[in-house]
Protein backbone atom coordinates (compact mmCIF):
# COMPACT_ATOMS: atom_id res chain seq x y z
CA UNK A 1 0.00 0.00 0.00
CA UNK A 2 1.12 3.59 -1.06
CA UNK A 3 2.05 5.55 2.06
CA UNK A 4 -0.12 8.66 3.16
CA UNK A 5 2.06 10.38 4.55
CA UNK A 6 2.50 14.30 4.01
CA UNK A 7 5.47 15.10 1.68
CA UNK A 8 6.68 17.38 4.54
CA UNK A 9 5.94 18.35 8.23
CA UNK A 10 6.92 20.87 10.19
CA UNK A 11 8.95 19.73 13.36
CA UNK A 12 7.72 20.78 16.83
CA UNK A 13 10.35 23.77 18.19
CA UNK A 14 12.16 21.49 20.47
CA UNK A 15 13.28 19.24 17.90
CA UNK A 16 17.04 20.01 17.01
CA UNK A 17 17.91 22.75 15.05
CA UNK A 18 20.43 23.74 12.31
CA UNK A 19 20.09 27.29 13.41
CA UNK A 20 17.93 30.25 13.68
CA UNK A 21 17.23 33.44 11.97
CA UNK A 22 16.33 36.70 13.12
CA UNK A 23 16.19 40.61 11.11
CA UNK A 24 17.85 43.30 12.23
CA UNK A 25 15.09 46.53 13.25
CA UNK A 26 15.55 49.40 10.97
CA UNK A 27 14.18 52.49 10.90
CA UNK A 28 10.09 52.22 9.48
CA UNK A 29 6.51 52.92 11.19
CA UNK A 30 7.29 50.95 13.92
CA UNK A 31 10.42 51.70 14.86
CA UNK A 32 9.87 55.76 14.68
CA UNK A 33 12.31 57.57 16.55
CA UNK A 34 16.22 57.14 17.17
CA UNK A 35 16.30 56.50 20.25
CA UNK A 36 13.61 53.70 20.16
CA UNK A 37 15.39 51.98 17.38
CA UNK A 38 18.49 51.94 18.94
CA UNK A 39 16.67 50.34 22.11
CA UNK A 40 14.96 47.89 19.87
CA UNK A 41 18.26 47.17 18.73
CA UNK A 42 19.86 46.46 21.72
CA UNK A 43 16.62 44.52 22.68
CA UNK A 44 16.94 42.11 19.26
CA UNK A 45 20.91 41.96 19.86
CA UNK A 46 20.61 40.80 23.25
CA UNK A 47 18.62 37.83 22.00
CA UNK A 48 20.70 37.07 18.98
CA UNK A 49 23.40 37.45 21.35
CA UNK A 50 22.23 35.09 23.85
CA UNK A 51 20.92 32.19 21.09
CA UNK A 52 24.54 32.14 19.44
CA UNK A 53 25.76 30.57 22.76
CA UNK A 54 23.70 27.79 21.93
CA UNK A 55 23.40 27.32 18.12
CA UNK A 56 24.04 29.20 14.78
CA UNK A 57 22.30 32.28 14.45
CA UNK A 58 21.63 34.39 10.37
CA UNK A 59 20.94 37.94 10.86
CA UNK A 60 19.13 39.87 8.42
CA UNK A 61 20.07 43.28 7.93
CA UNK A 62 18.61 46.41 5.72
CA UNK A 63 21.10 47.06 2.76
CA UNK A 64 23.82 48.59 3.90
CA UNK A 65 23.34 48.05 7.58
CA UNK A 66 25.35 45.11 8.61
CA UNK A 67 28.06 46.95 9.73
CA UNK A 68 25.72 48.82 12.18
CA UNK A 69 24.73 45.57 13.49
CA UNK A 70 27.87 44.15 14.06
CA UNK A 71 28.31 47.08 16.38
CA UNK A 72 25.16 45.92 18.51
CA UNK A 73 26.53 42.38 18.48
CA UNK A 74 28.88 40.72 21.34
CA UNK A 75 28.83 37.04 19.34
CA UNK A 76 31.34 37.22 16.63
CA UNK A 77 30.04 33.68 15.50
CA UNK A 78 26.45 35.22 14.33
CA UNK A 79 26.37 35.27 10.13
CA UNK A 80 25.20 38.45 8.59
CA UNK A 81 23.21 38.66 5.46
CA UNK A 82 21.88 42.20 3.92
CA UNK A 83 18.38 42.08 2.39
CA UNK A 84 15.71 44.39 1.66
CA UNK A 85 13.89 45.07 4.69
CA UNK A 86 10.85 46.64 5.93
CA UNK A 87 10.43 45.53 9.73
CA UNK A 88 11.99 42.83 11.66
CA UNK A 89 9.64 40.11 12.95
CA UNK A 90 11.17 37.32 11.20
CA UNK A 91 8.35 35.10 12.88
CA UNK A 92 5.82 36.66 10.72
CA UNK A 93 7.64 37.35 7.48
CA UNK A 94 9.92 34.33 7.53
CA UNK A 95 9.47 31.21 5.99
CA UNK A 96 7.81 28.31 8.05
CA UNK A 97 10.80 25.19 7.74
CA UNK A 98 9.41 21.88 7.11
CA UNK A 99 10.98 18.86 6.34
CA UNK A 100 10.62 15.38 5.07
CA UNK A 101 11.40 12.30 7.06
CA UNK A 102 11.41 10.39 3.95
CA UNK A 103 14.13 11.93 2.35
CA UNK A 104 15.49 14.18 4.71
CA UNK A 105 15.05 17.62 2.28
CA UNK A 106 14.27 20.64 3.93
CA UNK A 107 11.46 22.96 2.70
CA UNK A 108 10.39 26.30 3.57
CA UNK A 109 6.65 27.63 3.06
CA UNK A 110 6.10 30.85 1.88
CA UNK A 111 2.37 32.34 3.12
CA UNK A 112 1.39 35.08 1.51
CA UNK A 113 2.56 38.23 3.85
CA UNK A 114 0.56 41.52 3.58
CA UNK A 115 1.61 43.41 6.53
CA UNK A 116 -0.66 41.38 9.31
CA UNK A 117 -3.96 41.87 7.57
CA UNK A 118 -2.78 45.20 5.71
CA UNK A 119 -3.24 47.38 8.61
CA UNK A 120 -2.45 50.94 7.84
CA UNK A 121 0.76 51.22 9.37
CA UNK A 122 2.20 48.67 7.81
CA UNK A 123 4.88 48.46 4.83
CA UNK A 124 5.50 45.08 3.46
CA UNK A 125 6.91 45.64 -0.19
CA UNK A 126 10.19 44.51 1.05
CA UNK A 127 9.18 41.76 3.87
CA UNK A 128 6.92 39.81 1.81
CA UNK A 129 9.88 38.68 -0.33
CA UNK A 130 12.17 37.88 2.86
CA UNK A 131 9.92 34.47 3.55
CA UNK A 132 12.04 33.34 -0.32
CA UNK A 133 14.87 35.11 0.41
CA UNK A 134 15.98 33.13 3.77
CA UNK A 135 14.68 30.00 1.73
CA UNK A 136 17.22 30.50 -0.95
CA UNK A 137 19.68 31.58 1.99
CA UNK A 138 19.01 27.98 3.78
CA UNK A 139 19.23 26.44 0.77
CA UNK A 140 14.96 25.21 1.31
CA UNK A 141 12.82 23.95 -1.49
CA UNK A 142 10.88 27.18 -1.52
CA UNK A 143 6.83 25.63 -1.08
CA UNK A 144 4.47 28.83 -2.06
CA UNK A 145 1.26 29.06 -0.23
CA UNK A 146 -1.85 31.01 -1.22
CA UNK A 147 -2.91 31.91 2.19
CA UNK A 148 -2.10 35.08 3.97
CA UNK A 149 -0.56 33.97 7.31
CA UNK A 150 1.86 34.44 9.65
CA UNK A 151 4.29 32.62 12.07
CA UNK A 152 2.81 33.76 14.89
CA UNK A 153 -0.14 32.50 14.08
CA UNK A 154 0.32 28.95 14.31
CA UNK A 155 1.99 26.57 16.66
CA UNK A 156 2.28 22.27 16.41
CA UNK A 157 2.92 19.81 18.38
CA UNK A 158 5.14 18.12 15.76
CA UNK A 159 2.32 15.11 15.50
CA UNK A 160 -0.53 16.27 13.72
CA UNK A 161 -2.28 18.65 15.60
CA UNK A 162 -1.94 22.82 15.23
CA UNK A 163 -3.00 25.76 17.35
CA UNK A 164 -4.73 28.10 15.00
CA UNK A 165 -7.03 31.55 16.65
CA UNK A 166 -9.81 32.79 14.36
CA UNK A 167 -9.22 36.27 14.58
CA UNK A 168 -6.49 35.70 12.50
CA UNK A 169 -6.90 33.37 9.46
CA UNK A 170 -10.12 34.53 9.05
CA UNK A 171 -9.34 37.77 9.14
CA UNK A 172 -11.02 39.74 6.39
CA UNK A 173 -7.89 41.57 6.33
CA UNK A 174 -6.23 38.77 5.68
CA UNK A 175 -8.33 35.92 3.95
CA UNK A 176 -11.74 37.29 3.66
CA UNK A 177 -14.25 34.58 2.62
CA UNK A 178 -12.73 31.79 3.54
CA UNK A 179 -14.06 29.73 6.68
CA UNK A 180 -12.10 27.29 8.62
CA UNK A 181 -12.33 24.27 6.11
CA UNK A 182 -10.16 26.44 3.57
CA UNK A 183 -8.19 27.34 5.90
CA UNK A 184 -7.79 23.84 7.58
CA UNK A 185 -7.22 22.54 4.00
CA UNK A 186 -4.53 24.84 3.31
CA UNK A 187 -2.22 24.39 6.88
CA UNK A 188 -2.82 20.79 6.58
CA UNK A 189 -1.20 20.78 3.52
CA UNK A 190 1.49 22.67 4.23
CA UNK A 191 2.45 22.00 7.29
CA UNK A 192 1.53 18.12 7.65
CA UNK A 193 -0.52 18.77 10.51
CA UNK A 194 -4.16 16.83 11.00
CA UNK A 195 -6.31 18.60 13.22
CA UNK A 196 -6.80 22.45 13.72
CA UNK A 197 -7.65 23.49 17.42
CA UNK A 198 -9.00 26.74 17.52
CA UNK A 199 -9.06 29.75 20.06
CA UNK A 200 -11.32 32.34 19.64
CA UNK A 201 -8.83 35.23 20.40
CA UNK A 202 -5.38 36.41 21.23
CA UNK A 203 -4.56 38.71 24.10
CA UNK A 204 -6.75 42.25 24.19
CA UNK A 205 -3.43 44.20 23.17
CA UNK A 206 -2.84 42.41 20.45
CA UNK A 207 -5.75 44.02 19.09
CA UNK A 208 -4.79 47.36 19.25
CA UNK A 209 -3.27 49.68 16.25
CA UNK A 210 0.20 47.85 16.27
CA UNK A 211 -0.93 44.42 17.02
CA UNK A 212 -1.41 41.20 15.06
CA UNK A 213 -5.44 40.68 15.70
CA UNK A 214 -4.55 37.64 17.60
CA UNK A 215 -1.69 35.88 17.50
CA UNK A 216 -1.71 32.55 19.33
CA UNK A 217 1.80 32.51 20.73
CA UNK A 218 1.57 34.67 23.23
CA UNK A 219 -1.74 33.26 24.78
CA UNK A 220 -1.00 29.10 24.15
CA UNK A 221 2.17 27.09 23.11
CA UNK A 222 2.98 23.46 22.99
CA UNK A 223 5.38 22.28 25.99
CA UNK A 224 5.92 18.92 24.50
CA UNK A 225 3.07 16.24 22.81
CA UNK A 226 -0.04 16.24 24.87
CA UNK A 227 1.06 19.21 27.32
CA UNK A 228 0.04 23.04 26.28
CA UNK A 229 1.11 26.06 28.37
CA UNK A 230 -1.80 28.55 28.54
CA UNK A 231 -1.72 32.24 29.24
CA UNK A 232 -3.15 33.26 32.30
CA UNK A 233 -4.10 36.87 34.06
CA UNK A 234 -4.57 36.61 37.30
CA UNK A 235 -6.29 40.04 38.26
CA UNK A 236 -9.92 40.86 37.43
CA UNK A 237 -8.73 43.97 36.61
CA UNK A 238 -6.93 43.09 33.44
CA UNK A 239 -9.35 42.77 30.26
CA UNK A 240 -7.28 39.30 29.62
CA UNK A 241 -8.72 38.16 33.09
CA UNK A 242 -12.02 35.88 31.17
CA UNK A 243 -10.81 35.32 27.57
CA UNK A 244 -7.38 33.55 29.02
CA UNK A 245 -9.63 31.78 31.41
CA UNK A 246 -11.94 30.53 28.45
CA UNK A 247 -9.34 29.36 26.44
CA UNK A 248 -7.81 27.73 29.27
CA UNK A 249 -11.38 25.62 29.25
CA UNK A 250 -11.35 25.03 25.67
CA UNK A 251 -8.17 23.59 25.44
CA UNK A 252 -9.06 21.29 28.61
CA UNK A 253 -11.73 20.09 26.57
CA UNK A 254 -9.93 19.33 23.83
CA UNK A 255 -7.93 16.61 22.04
CA UNK A 256 -4.76 16.05 20.23
CA UNK A 257 -4.38 14.25 16.90
CA UNK A 258 -4.22 11.12 18.60
CA UNK A 259 -7.52 11.83 20.03
CA UNK A 260 -5.40 12.28 23.41
CA UNK A 261 -6.97 15.10 26.27
CA UNK A 262 -4.58 17.68 26.37
CA UNK A 263 -2.69 18.95 29.90
CA UNK A 264 -3.16 22.64 29.98
CA UNK A 265 -0.39 24.15 32.01
CA UNK A 266 -1.35 27.81 33.12
CA UNK A 267 1.32 30.29 32.96
CA UNK A 268 0.31 33.23 35.42
CA UNK A 269 1.22 36.47 33.71
CA UNK A 270 3.43 39.10 35.16
CA UNK A 271 2.07 41.70 37.99
CA UNK A 272 3.31 44.23 35.45
CA UNK A 273 -0.95 44.98 34.28
CA UNK A 274 -0.49 48.32 32.51
CA UNK A 275 2.93 50.38 30.62
CA UNK A 276 4.24 53.76 31.24
CA UNK A 277 0.51 55.00 29.33
CA UNK A 278 -1.43 53.57 31.26
CA UNK A 279 -2.60 51.11 28.61
CA UNK A 280 -3.09 47.06 29.65
CA UNK A 281 0.00 45.13 28.33
CA UNK A 282 0.31 41.97 26.66
CA UNK A 283 3.22 40.70 28.61
CA UNK A 284 3.33 37.12 28.11
CA UNK A 285 5.76 34.02 29.03
CA UNK A 286 4.49 31.49 26.66
CA UNK A 287 5.97 34.17 23.82
CA UNK A 288 9.33 32.33 24.35
CA UNK A 289 12.38 30.52 22.06
CA UNK A 290 13.54 26.89 22.38
CA UNK A 291 16.68 26.74 21.28
CA UNK A 292 19.35 23.81 21.10
CA UNK A 293 19.86 23.20 24.65
CA UNK A 294 17.97 26.33 26.15
CA UNK A 295 14.56 28.04 26.69
CA UNK A 296 14.53 31.92 25.78
CA UNK A 297 12.40 33.28 28.42
CA UNK A 298 10.79 37.00 28.09
CA UNK A 299 11.94 38.57 31.29
CA UNK A 300 9.53 41.65 32.13
CA UNK A 301 11.72 42.61 35.88
CA UNK A 302 8.89 41.34 37.23
CA UNK A 303 7.65 39.17 40.79
CA UNK A 304 6.62 36.44 37.99
CA UNK A 305 9.95 36.06 35.86
CA UNK A 306 11.66 33.61 38.40
CA UNK A 307 8.43 31.57 39.01
CA UNK A 308 7.17 31.20 35.13
CA UNK A 309 11.52 29.69 35.15
CA UNK A 310 10.80 27.27 37.42
CA UNK A 311 7.78 26.33 35.43
CA UNK A 312 10.20 25.96 32.14
CA UNK A 313 12.74 24.42 33.91
CA UNK A 314 10.43 21.46 34.62
CA UNK A 315 9.05 21.36 31.45
CA UNK A 316 12.27 21.40 29.96
CA UNK A 317 14.52 19.55 32.16
CA UNK A 318 17.40 19.41 29.85
CA UNK A 319 17.70 22.58 28.87
CA UNK A 320 18.96 25.79 29.75
CA UNK A 321 16.37 28.57 31.20
CA UNK A 322 17.32 32.12 29.76
CA UNK A 323 15.66 34.91 31.07
CA UNK A 324 15.99 37.98 28.34
CA UNK A 325 14.25 41.57 29.24
CA UNK A 326 11.47 41.58 26.72
CA UNK A 327 10.36 44.81 27.69
CA UNK A 328 11.19 46.98 24.85
CA UNK A 329 10.23 43.88 22.11
CA UNK A 330 6.66 44.10 23.74
CA UNK A 331 6.86 48.01 23.73
CA UNK A 332 6.90 47.47 19.90
CA UNK A 333 4.12 45.35 19.15
CA UNK A 334 5.94 41.49 19.87
CA UNK A 335 8.49 38.85 21.94
CA UNK A 336 10.57 37.25 21.68
CA UNK A 337 9.14 34.36 19.76
CA UNK A 338 7.64 36.94 17.05
CA UNK A 339 11.60 38.10 16.28
CA UNK A 340 12.94 34.32 15.67
CA UNK A 341 12.32 31.75 13.25
CA UNK A 342 13.72 28.20 13.37
CA UNK A 343 15.34 26.26 10.87
CA UNK A 344 14.99 22.25 11.81
CA UNK A 345 18.01 20.07 11.67
CA UNK A 346 17.63 17.43 9.00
Amino acid sequence: MASTAPAFTMPAEWAPHERTWMAFPSANPTFDDPQGLDAARRAWAAVADTIARYEPVTLITAVGESALAREYLTSPQITLAERPLDDAWMRDIGPTFVTSARTGRLAAVDWVFNGWGAQSWATWEHDRHIAGEVAALAGAERIPSTLVNEGGGIHVDGEGTVLLTETVQLDQGRNPGLGKAEVEAEIHARLGTRKALWLPRGLTRDYDEYGTRGHVDIVASFLRHGVVAVHRQLDPAHPDFEPTREIAALLRASTDAHGCPLEVVEIPAPRTLTDPDGAPVDYSYINHYLCNGAVVLCAFDDPHDERAAEVFARAFPHRKVELVDAREIFANGGGIHCITQQQPAV
